[in-house]
């Protein structure tokens, strides 16, 4: 799944890397290493400019709400649930295949954390001796240092509690694409921990590699099996894997410290 990320990259230098045509300055937010559902983040979109002459879809980097509301829900209660959407049924679950087939977007990223039971810890589970295990947060990032750009979702909602002309009119929300995490070798495992994916959570989010970004923007790209052709996962080894402090679990921590290697596992008895 993918439940927490980090996000520190300026717009412009989003703009270069994505090839985005527009961005509104007032819409920057602020690096923030501890993303959490319900928080505003960056989105790569392509639809037309809302309120130009020119009807062609534009690139655009957007800020939206992790956490999907489909146009169609009454309420927006739901959407701290909704921000992930499996790859495999994405195309056909009532929630999520509009947006499939209309509103596709890409969420970069630094990488994202996932969370380790321990060995031990899990056999205590397992006998019911233990209610809340310790895990042992870890980052995953590419390993070149590139931007992690995540296979994504949006969707427009609706407040029908508000009058039209109310800035809160209109809800704009995302959710992120997860698939099976990969079993290959990590290409950067660490010294001693998990050495593929898949051993520290059995799904990832759908990082795209930049030959696929074009093709899953582009809106006249409206379903089939063309679309569900880019949701293979990515070649194996190109991420990175390392523990970090457990700082992280707090979702009111937020800074570069929580995404630093530390030298081992907090907890010793992972693997």
């Amino acid at each position: 799944m993918c439940g927490r990320y980090a996000a520190s990259r300026r717009p412009e230098d989003l703009a270069g890397i994505f090839e985005v045509e527009q961005w509104e300055p007032e819409e920057t937010l602020a690096p923030d290493y501890n993303v959490a559902p319900t928080k505003e983040v960056y989105a790569v979109l392509e639809r037309p400019v809302k309120g130009a002459d020119d009807k062609r879809p534009v690139r655009q980097l957007r800020t939206l709400k992790w956490g999907l509301v489909p146009s169609w829900s009454k309420t927006p209660e739901g959407a701290a649930r909704m921000i992930n959407a499996r790859a495999e049924t994405v195309h056909e679950k009532p929630s999520y295949r509009r947006a499939f087939a209309e509103r596709r977007c890409l969420l970069p990223a630094d990488g994202y954390f996932e969370w380790v039971t321990g060995a031990q810890e899990r056999e205590l589970e397992a006998e019911g001796r233990k209610k809340r295990p310790r895990k042992q947060p870890y980052f995953v990032t590419p390993a070149d240092g590139s931007v992690m750009a995540l296979a994504g979702l949006y969707e427009f909602w609706r407040d029908r509690t508000l009058p039209d002309d109310h800035p809160n009119a209109w809800w704009v929300t995302c959710s992120v694409i997860t698939t099976e995490a990969e079993t290959g070798p990590l290409g950067v495992a660490p010294a001693q921990g998990p050495g593929t994916l898949a051993d520290i959570h059995p799904r990832m989010p759908l990082m795209l590699t930049p030959d696929r970004w074009d093709a899953w923007l582009d809106p006249s790209r409206t379903g089939g099996g063309e679309l569900r052709d880019l949701l293979a996962p990515p070649p194996e080894g190109l991420m990175r894997a390392y523990p970090v402090a457990t700082a992280v679990s707090n979702v009111r921590n937020n800074g570069p410290e929580l995404v630093e290697e530390i030298a081992a596992p907090e907890e010793p008895t992972l693997f």
